[in-house]
Parts: C-alpha cells; structure tokens; sequence
C-alpha cells in the first residue's frame, strides 16, 4: 500500500488536470455511498464511503475538531486520510493526506459546476473565509474565470487574510479585505463561501441578478452560510442530492417552506452530462457544495496514477 503526503499530491496535480478529471468521472453511472457523523460542534468523527461503478472505491476517515485553529501555534482542525481500493482485487493500494485531498476536490467540485453555472463575463470575485479551503476556491475560480479582475475577502478575523491579500496583489489582480460583508454581496459576481458559520452571512437582498453564489463550508444541518432570501427565485442546483439534503443550507429552506425540492433543477452528474447549459445575463443561481466520496476517489485515482507514471 502506498502512503502519499500532501506535498506529493501538490506535486502532480494542477487545476485543468483535475477539473478533467472530475468532468469525465460525472459522465457515467452514478456512485453508491454512504456516510457518518458522530459529535458536535466542539469534536465531531466523519466518515464516507463509496462505489464507483467501473472506477473502484475509497473511504475517508476524518477527526474534526475547530479548536486547534486557534491554538498557539494553530494546529490542523481537521485530521483526515482517503485510502483508495482497487477496482479488480478490491484491496487497499494507497492512503492519501486527506486534508490536501480535500483541498483539492471542494475546490474543483464547486469550479466544475461554476464553470456552466457562473457568466463567462464574471469580474468580481468574493470569497468568504481565510482557511485553506478558501485558498483553493480562490485559485480554482480565477483558473476557470480569467475574466475576473477583483477578488474580496472577508473573514471575522480579517487578519488572517493577510497572507492571501499579499499573494493575490502579485497576480496583477485588485484585491482587497472588506469590512462590509453586505456592500462586497452587492458588488459581487461570484460569490463563493467555506465557513462554519450557524448564523447566515450571505443576505439574498443584496445580491444582484447574474450573481453566482457557492455554498461550500456548511456540512451539519445546524450550518448555514446563507439566509433563505438567498435562494428564492433562485436557479438551484447541488453536487449531491443526499448529501446536500443534510446540510442547513439546503434543509433550512426546505423546512421554512423558502423553496420546494423540486425547484433543485439537477446535481453535478446532471450539470456535467448536459450538452449545453442556458442561463441568462439575469439568472440568480445557487450551488451546494456538500462533497461526496466519489470526487476525493477521483482525484486520489488521478494522484496514483500520476505518481505511477514519474
């Protein structure tokens, strides 16, 4: 069995190799999965597993546990691994850094989406959070978006995202940390979020029309990054049905009768095998994020195979 860290995963992966990745793994038959949470806010054990007809399956085994994030010096909040089984003998052939992993298939899951979902004319990128998924999302969506020119960033604590505003002003983009979360709502055209807020920090009346909104960070049924008004009169759509259907953003709205389950138009395998997608320059659409196994199988499969190959 082959034990891969984070830094070889960041040494062959890249974006389009990803996002090529996860398009052709949602062009054939969906996966079978199932998952677990056991604890709370304060220390929580995740686990998710899948089938991927064709492909193989893989498990990932997290610890979660927001304290250490700000411990002196900060330690990882999440302790995770992926191992990966093999399609013929079923037998566990490698266990990957599962927090690089994550990293790595969020991002994509949201940008693989964004990519029909989002105006090609997008220019202003908002994005909520200093972790390292936020990092990814952000690298992610100026890879598929060229076209933008100006990214925000918010955080509670605005300090933290220091390091990204220095990294990003080198790209020759404008990039600022805002203070007024509803004023950086208004003015974005993509708005991407990977918090562990209960408490909605994205308001639907100031959104404009033509804005694309990604919910990444919520994962518990308590989590919710976005007030009901952000999804009525919405164009909505998930990654994963079931999945999704646990996390506050899609259920909160649900039980307050803001939306009906029939207005989620499709998920990601939906998205990724229709020809063309039609929105229009005033379409309002919402993405959930809510993960799945079967993308951390993906680009884990994408990772071996490359390391194989060097």
């Amino acid at each position: 069995m082959l034990f891969i860290s984070a830094e070889q995963i960041r040494s062959v992966l890249d974006w389009g190799g990803v996002l090529n990745a996860l398009d052709s793994g949602h062009s054939g038959s969906r996966p079978q999965g199932g998952s677990y949470f056991i604890g709370d806010a304060h220390f929580g054990l995740f686990s998710r597993g899948v089938i991927l007809p064709g492909k193989g399956a893989g498990f990932k085994l997290a610890s979660i546990y927001p304290v250490n994030g700000v411990a002196c010096p900060p330690l990882p909040t999440e302790q995770a691994a992926f191992l990966v089984l093999d399609e013929r003998t079923k037998s566990i052939v490698a266990m990957l850094d599962g927090p690089e992993i994550t990293r790595w298939k969020t991002a994509a899951d949201s940008v693989l989406a964004a990519r029909k979902l989002s105006r090609e004319d997008s220019e202003v990128l908002l994005v909520l959070g200093a972790g390292p998924v936020a990092r990814s999302l952000t690298d992610a969506y100026l890879h598929i978006r060229p076209s933008i020119r100006e990214v925000l960033l918010w955080n509670r604590t605005p300090s933290k995202l220091e390091a990204l505003r220095a990294e990003l002003a080198t790209k020759n983009i404008r990039v600022s940390i805002v203070d007024d979360l509803d004023a950086g709502v208004a003015r974005a055209d993509i708005i991407t979020a990977a918090t562990s807020t209960s408490s909605p920090n994205i308001h639907g009346k100031f959104i404009r029309s033509g804005t694309h909104v990604d919910l990444v960070g919520g994962y518990r049924p308590d989590m919710q990054e976005a007030d009901c008004d952000v999804f009525r009169g919405a164009r909505i759509f998930v990654d994963d049905r079931e999945n999704a259907a646990h996390s506050g953003d899609i259920q909160i709205p649900l039980q307050t009768g803001a939306i009906l389950a029939e207005q989620i138009e499709g998920d990601l395998f939906d998205l990724c095998q229709l020809p063309v997608f039609q929105r229009s320059a005033e379409d309002r659409t919402v993405y959930k994020n809510a993960g799945g196994a079967h993308l951390d199988l993906i680009v884990s499969q994408l990772v071996v195979e490359r390391l194989k190959s060097h």
